[in-house]
């Protein structure tokens, strides 16, 4: 049995950061050209179209093989200082025109560069897919890129929306603010398996263990580019990066300056069917600059509001049918169906099931399944959502080959989080500090994390909490019984005696819309112990809450070196991390597992819960990389080894071919091996949530519990009870009728949590024809998961091990006190094949017009054996978008119109169940440019024909958005 080693101080990582730091700098200097870093020169000029003979702003200027560049202003004038010996050599891109060296030789008048208007696809450089500069037909994974001038003629509501168009990209709204980015299969609202980099930083909350959408990302005024790269990326990224990864790369100080300005107001909910027609407002500024020829600085502020999409499906994911709901009673059925459990409604989920026996119907006694009430989701969420944000970073240059930056970045939010339950995120706040040193060929950085999930709460334990504050489950239960056999008594029919019934035992509980219920639930709210549950007993104090209250950093230290130039043969990248996640007890999520189990959520009297709880992982890679056959053949091979003290060490390979025939296709083939270590809430979570307590897969949290090794699945409870129930209508005892039906109950002997493995292959073809006009891109892939981690249900017997009578009489749902719920983390026992392909293609026609379209195909190989859970592919077989647009249909007037549809696809979590239909919908924007002033207006819409959809089971209704927005960018950009 593994046991938990020593965990490391604060101190002790702070101290390894700055060695690590140390240790760079001091070799960087070294590694580091040498000479001619004396004089300060300064170059200055104007660049402009060719054929239009108009001023460019945004063209990047760059000294090659420095870190030094700039950009021309809104007149196409730029100035750049630098310390580079004459001759160098400038060069200058921007989209949409041939890319230009020019060798300057000596300093006099300002310098004229006319580019050529050049419409090339496929000369788009990323650095994702390998971690160094490469041209994206060359990259030896698929991988896409949102350059900037993409983002802003996009027609989606924000650049980060725009994913949503990205081939072989699903991306899920969970809430107005807060929206997750997945691909290629297994898709869940909180996406432990992809990645999210915002200039290097992981975007994931600390405990809550997600990227938060792009909550605490950048404005669209700092956004510069997003790469996207789906499928498996963690031989070069680490335990993450399994499905996929994006990353967010910001606008430089340095070469981005000046005072731009945002602002963009909207409307939904415009049919007025979930709410009232609603304002959305959204504002940004951005402020950059230098201070002399090495210091730069730069700050953003953002802040949209809004009224949240509503998620109110009432679809009942208990139909009568089940051996849950009543099967043997079929004039039960919709709102009638007294075992009903609505997609969004908490409080009627089965650990709220009530078994009513010796009913007298129909001459005899029969068995009847009631559930509570509950409280729709509407009625406990908060209608209005914000999300403030603020970063600021300062960059010096060291060197015109050396930079070193620090940055801080903030983000508070509201919204909708789903994991195993709906949590009502209330003001979470999420930020990091990043050091950074940067050169030509190195960058070593470290940042911190810090997570305060402010007033957020579970709305599981509110909405049980809500109904036990009125009466218990037992005396609920005793109330309509006895009002259902009275009824029937009566000569109702079952259904009215049900309904009649429910509508007697929920008299006097506070109802949604008055004073009383918006107090009692603030009351919960406010109470952070979801173990307690309120008593039912009037006046009796209350001790159950809903609170969700975490505060827990993460430390992550990073460092890569391309150490191609010391060597002739083969191009080398090395590089490693270190991760720290410091967890902070809270006494629902997390706890101290040093404590005995009767303790762990109970507070000491210093009021904490506990010592802190750390998790780490420490890697390392590298990378070798070939080019033969006059550059037309360039060969990968990579390696990567990664750590976590609590499981054995994982060794992930990748292998990649890139072939060009003719300069123009270029075929590739890639295998690479994954692991991911299971995420923090996989590993360390210990939650009560209503009966059912959530817990980590490790072996010490199970130790006095038995979950692993002394518990039955509750699907097999499910069936035994439903068998037992027959049995007893037929006059059988209870008891009788358990030892009869023992057989059904499966033992589960689930092993102790692993990492998820996956091997990977792809193949891929980018072209580039018709003289640059027509870019296609396909890819292929087949993936096999091993280990593939998720949730099952079990029920641990008080009386006896696995197997014994009693153990057996335990599992009646009328002795449930005898029982203890746990919902467990744990590997699949099958093997699991994924595969799909896509195909995406541009065409660029003449006068500016553009034409694109994806088709992407997923879909998972059933298993023929059954299995502890269900593994939840949750993504359609289809999707497609096809797009259209002029960026200037006539002068400085553009329009882009994108359609997107998906088929429906079957959706499995712990949460809801059930199919999501195909849909379609309609994007569009006008943009008007008024270059002189720097500025530009958008008038646009997502889904403009209202065509209401949602994504995933329980998941909001997603209408229009109507927006119109201004941008003034680089205002005073020559300071």
């Amino acid at each position: 049995m593994r046991t938990r080693k020593q965990e490391p101080s604060k101190n002790n990582i702070l101290h390894l950061l700055a060695v690590l730091l140390m240790t760079l700098i001091a070799g960087a200097g070294k590694a580091q050209p040498q000479a001619q870093e004396n004089t300060l020169i300064q170059i200055s000029g104007q660049v402009t179209a060719e054929e239009k003979d108009q001023s460019l702003p945004d063209v990047s200027v760059q000294v090659k093989g420095t870190l030094n560049g700039t950009v021309t202003d809104r007149e196409g004038r730029f100035q750049l200082r630098t310390r580079t010996r004459l001759p160098l050599t400038l060069v200058f891109t921007s989209v949409g025109f041939r890319q230009q060296e020019l060798v300057v030789n000596e300093l006099g008048k300002g310098l004229k560069v006319a580019l050529a208007t050049q419409t090339v696809l496929g000369t788009d450089i990323v650095v994702t897919a390998s971690r160094v500069p490469e041209n994206i037909l060359k990259s030896p994974v698929a991988i896409q890129k949102l350059d900037i001038r993409s983002i802003r003629e996009s027609p989606a509501p924000s650049f980060y929306d725009a994913l949503e168009n990205v081939k072989g990209m699903q991306l899920t709204t969970s809430s107005l603010t807060f929206k997750i980015p997945n691909a290629r299969g297994f898709n869940i609202p909180n996406n432990f398996r992809f990645m999210q980099l915002v200039d290097g930083v992981d975007m994931q909350a600390a405990t809550l263990g997600v990227p938060l959408g792009n909550a605490i990302g950048p404005t669209e005024l700092d956004i510069s580019s997003v790469e996207v790269t789906p499928g498996a990326a963690s031989a070069l990224y680490g335990m993450n990066a399994i499905n996929g990864m994006s990353n967010l790369i910001t606008r430089n100080p340095f070469t981005s300056k000046g005072l731009s300005l945002y602002y963009k107001a909207g409307v939904n909910h415009v049919d007025g069917k979930d709410r009232s027609a609603s304002m959305l407002s959204e504002v940004a500024v951005r402020y950059a600059g230098t201070i002399g020829s090495r210091l730069a600085y730069k700050a953003n502020f953002g802040y949209m509001q809004g009224t949240d999409w509503v998620s109110n499906t009432r679809t009942d994911q208990n139909p009568n049918s089940l051996v849950t709901a009543n099967p043997a009673y079929p004039e039960l059925n919709g709102e009638a169906n007294p075992a009903y459990d609505a997609w969004n409604r908490y409080g009627d989920e089965s650990n709220n099931a009530i078994t009513l026996n010796g009913v007298r119907y129909a001459g005899g006694n029969k068995t009847f399944i009631v559930r509570r009430t509950g409280y729709w989701e509407k009625d406990l969420v908060k209608p209005e959502v914000s999300n403030l944000k603020f970063d600021a970073s300062l960059n010096y240059r060291l060197s015109d080959h050396l930079e070193l930056s620090y940055a801080y970045r903030v983000g508070r939010m509201d919204g909708v989080f789903q994991r195993g339950n709906k949590v009502q995120l209330d003001g979470v706040t999420v930020a990091n500090h990043k050091l950074e040193l940067r050169g030509q060929n190195f960058f070593i950085r470290g940042y911190v994390s810090l997570e305060n999930t402010g007033n957020s709460y579970n709305l599981k334990p509110l909405a049980d909490n809500l109904d036990l504050t009125h009466a218990s489950n037992k005396d609920w239960g005793a109330r309509f019984k006895s009002v259902l056999q009275s009824g029937l008594n009566g000569g109702k029919d079952l259904a009215t005696a049900m309904y009649d019934a429910r509508l007697s035992a929920d008299s006097g509980r506070v109802e949604p819309g008055t004073a009383a219920f918006e107090s009692l639930k603030q009351t919960i709210v406010g109470i952070n112990n979801w173990d307690h549950r309120n008593s039912g007993i009037a006046g009796a104090p209350l001790t159950g809450g809903a609170w969700l209250h975490q505060m827990s950093r993460l430390y992550h230290a990073d460092a890569q070196w391309d150490l191609s130039r010391y060597l002739k043969v083969v191009d080398l990248l090395v590089g490693g991390d270190v991760r720290v996640n410091e967890v902070i007890p809270d006494g629902n999520n997390f706890v101290d597992f040093s404590r005995p189990v009767s303790e762990r959520n109970t507070p000491l009297k210093d009021g904490t819960f506990g010592k802190n709880v750390y998790y780490k992982k420490f890697g390392g890679f590298a990378q070798l990389t070939k080019t033969l056959l006059q550059d037309r053949l360039k060969l990968f091979a990579s390696i990567r080894y990664d750590y976590n003290p609590e499981f054995d060490p994982k060794w992930t390979p990748r292998l990649a071919a890139v072939y060009t025939i003719a300069r123009k296709h270029n075929i590739r083939l890639t295998w690479q091996n994954g692991y991911r270590f299971p995420a923090l809430f996989e590993a360390l979570s210990f939650v009560n949530n209503g009966n059912v307590r959530r817990v980590g897969g490790l072996s010490y949290i199970n130790q006095g519990l038995g979950y692993l090794d002394n518990s039955y699945t509750l699907a097999s409870v499910n069936v035994f009870n439903a068998a037992v129930n027959k049995d007893v209508t037929a006059g059988m005892t209870q008891n009788n009728a358990a030892l009869k039906n023992k057989a059904l109950l499966e033992a589960t002997n689930l092993p102790t949590t692993r990492p998820e493995h996956i091997d990977s292959w792809e193949l891929g073809y980018k072209a580039v024809l018709f003289k640059n006009h027509l870019i296609i891109d396909a890819d292929l892939y087949s993936n096999r998961f091993d280990g593939f981690l998720g949730q099952v249900e079990v029920s641990v017997p008080s009386s006896g091990k696995v197997g014994t009578d009693a153990s057996v009489i335990d599992m009646l749902a009328s002795n449930r006190s005898k029982q203890t719920r746990y919902r467990v983390f744990t590997n699949a026992k099958n093997t699991y094949q994924s595969y799909g392909a896509s195909l995406g293609a541009t065409l660029a026609l003449r006068r500016g017009w553009t034409t694109s379209g994806s088709l992407s195909f997923n879909d998972i190989k059933s298993s023929a054996n059954s299995d502890v859970f269900v593994t939840a592919f949750n993504t359609p077989r289809y999707a497609a978008n096809l797009s259209v647009g002029n960026r200037e249909i006539t002068r400085n007037l553009g329009f882009n119109l994108v359609w997107r549809w998906q088929d429906g696809f079957n959706w499995q979590s712990p949460l809801a169940n059930g199919f999501v239909p195909a849909y379609q919908a309609i994007d569009a924007q006008v943009t008007y440019r008024v270059p002189s002033a720097g500025a530009s207006i958008k008038l646009g819409g997502s889904n403009i024909f209202n065509n209401r959809y949602f994504q995933y089971a329980a998941g909001p209704t997603i209408g229009a958005l109507y927006y119109v927005s201004f941008t003034f960018d680089g205002l005073d950009s020559r300071r």
